[in-house]
């Protein structure tokens, strides 16, 4: 991989890993999940827009296309940029984080609950396994009252949110012409969506930290984060832009620990290493599909480079 190229996924996995600790201090400076997920759909919108004008591309114009970016935007942004916000106030960033890796999971079960994913050799359903043992390591339902805390079950719910998007996105969405006013248009329907929370959002009483830490949440981890992975994507491939969703829980949770002072114990670290084994034999294929999609790749590549897949900016 060229340097410039591996340069940008280092970027790309400290702007997105990030994006769990800038929510918990926002959180503990005075900021509301509500107000959270406004400024972050906000701010995620005008560096999207800045760089859509940049490079001469224009939101859609079509009303249908509109109505589905209604969809994406809700599951793909509004929503689990609201559930990661409800989770960590009382779950640390790390935790959010290994959780987030749990989306591969959620797209894995869709596509054989929709028939769409028929490769389910017994590989990925050992991935699938090990990939929520690790989850129930994490959170120890032995150890509490309750299977699972509602914070939890909101980060739980934010990462099969995106695994919904997903789904969606790839058979009702493609990228076309203009792949940067595509996600512009979408993260401004986003903060439409989260317009709505503006009557429950609470008081304004933010200090200098948590205003810091939004706006980080909504410059780098939002907007720049998605045009560093298109950026990726275009470069490099889809396949090597989805190997960034491994670094993400490393990231987190060492960002929680040294500046949060979150407490990593070895059973959390042990259930984060299953959760990532997990969605690693999740996405393997087998012998067959792997040789075929290789020929397509190869016959698509005599055309030039591969067009550039639109993601959720999470």
């Amino acid at each position: 991989m060229p340097l410039a190229s591996t340069l940008r996924m280092a970027a790309l996995s400290l702007f997105w890993g990030s994006g769990f600790l800038w929510i918990k201090l926002a959180l503990t400076h005075g900021l509301t999940p509500a107000q959270i997920t406004i400024a972050r759909c906000v701010l995620g919108t005008a560096v999207l827009l800045f760089l859509a004008r940049r490079a001469g591309q224009r939101l859609p114009r079509s009303g249908a296309l509109w109505r589905r970016l209604v969809v994406a935007a809700l599951f793909c942004n509004a929503l689990p940029f609201a559930l990661f916000a409800l989770g960590e106030r009382h779950l640390d960033s790390g935790i959010a984080g290994v959780l987030n890796a749990t989306t591969p999971l959620w797209s894995l079960l869709i596509g054989i609950a929709l028939g769409t994913d028929r490769a389910v050799h017994f590989v990925r359903l050992v991935g699938l396994v090990s990939g929520f043992a690790g989850t129930v390591v994490i959170f120890a339902p032995w150890r509490h009252a309750g299977l699972l805390s509602w914070p939890a079950l909101y980060l739980l719910a934010a990462a099969a949110s995106y695994a919904v998007a997903f789904a969606y996105m790839a058979r009702y969405l493609t990228a076309g012409k203009s792949p940067m006013a595509m996600s512009a248009a979408q993260m401004l329907t986003a903060t439409a969506w989260s317009a709505l929370a503006l009557p429950v959002a609470g008081p304004l009483r933010p200090d200098a930290t948590a205003l810091l830490a939004v706006a980080a949440l909504g410059v780098l981890g939002t907007g720049v984060t998605f045009y560093l992975n298109y950026r990726l994507i275009a470069d490099e491939g889809p396949t090597a832009a989805a190997t960034v969703g491994y670094l993400l829980p490393v990231v987190s949770v060492t960002l929680g620990a040294v500046v949060l002072d979150e407490h990593i114990g070895a059973r959390v670290l042990a259930g984060m290493a299953v959760v990532l084994v997990g969605v690693g034999l999740t996405r393997r294929k087998p012998a067959s599909s792997a040789q075929a999609l290789a020929g397509s790749r190869t016959r698509g590549s005599e055309g030039g480079r591969p067009a550039p897949v639109s993601r959720c900016a999470g």
